[in-house]
């Protein structure tokens, strides 16, 4: 892409999004994912009243008088953003691509948190870790991270879930709110989503097109799967043919509706015709009642 229409692409997602963060995203953000948890802060003399479990013994010790240890609450958080960039995504039948919603929600999530004085990083995937960003603080790295959504060329097609999630749970060791932002056409992450759920605050965004989950009637057509580049005439006028396709998506969905309750995983649908902004303030709100 030229860096004129880059830039142009850019700013326009960042007015867009930064809008949206400043009327609507930044109180649901900050209630419902600020720090959590509680860090260290200082050692003070014991006073009465003071949590004995909270004593430094090592520091009485040296002093010959009980000292306690103060903690204060994490405010600072680590967000990370798993974004699927393999072939599917590039699949829209209405207003946009699944991979242009899924731009706009990060950069809504990224400038989010960035108000709120977190660290953002991105890993990008699709059969493999295409990219990994370090979470960082600022502006500039915000930009940087659109940018790379705006203009990122995988190297491969295809989508292995499991690859994103081990690589955050060995990479960041802190405890992070992790989006992980797909169509979720994969089946084997099941193990790898619990536990990368046990490490760390996981929320799955997924983003499809009404076109797959109905197969319209218009006779005979031609389909390409984007991953694997296989080709097949389908004739969809043949009711078999749609029902088999609904069937296949409705299991699909119940298996992942499933795998992420069963692996305690806040979910979020959103449809690329559909305002993204009411299932994710929604979202917000599901977990603020909970806490």
């Amino acid at each position: 892409m030229e860096s004129a229409e880059l830039f142009k692409k850019v700013r326009k997602i960042e007015i867009k999004t930064r809008g949206l963060v400043n009327q609507i995203f930044s109180g649901q953000y900050h209630s419902v994912f600020k720090g959590r948890g509680m860090a260290f802060s200082e050692v003070r003399e014991y006073q009465f009243g003071d949590d004995i479990r909270n004593v430094d013994w090592n520091v009485s010790a040296r002093f010959n008088h009980p000292y306690v240890k103060v903690f204060e609450e994490e405010r600072e958080l680590t967000v990370m953003l798993l974004i699927d960039v393999s072939g599917s995504n590039n699949f829209g039948t209405r207003k946009t691509m699944k991979n242009e919603v899924a731009t706009e929600i990060a950069a809504v999530l990224a400038f989010s948190a960035i108000r709120n004085n977190d660290k953002v990083g991105v890993i990008f995937f699709s059969n493999i870790v295409e990219k990994f960003i370090p979470p960082k603080k600022g502006q500039s790295h915000i930009l940087r991270i659109i940018r790379e959504l705006v203009d990122f060329k995988p190297k491969q097609n295809g989508t292995n879930l499991t690859e994103p999630l081990r690589f955050l749970t060995n990479a960041i060791k802190k405890r992070c709110t992790a989006f992980l932002i797909s169509d979720f056409i994969d089946h084997n992450f099941v193990d790898a989503i619990k536990i990368a759920n046990k490490k760390h605050d996981l929320i799955a965004v997924q983003v499809y097109d009404e076109r797959e989950t109905n197969l319209p009637d218009v006779g005979l057509i031609r389909v390409k799967d984007a991953e694997t580049g296989a080709e097949h005439w389908v004739d969809s006028s043949d009711f078999r043919q749609r029902a088999y396709f609904k069937k296949w998506n409705d299991d699909h969905q119940a298996f992942l509706n499933d795998t992420f309750l069963r692996s305690g995983v806040d979910s979020v649908k959103i449809r690329t015709d559909q305002d993204y902004v009411k299932p994710i303030i929604n979202l917000f709100r599901r977990r603020g009642s909970r806490k």
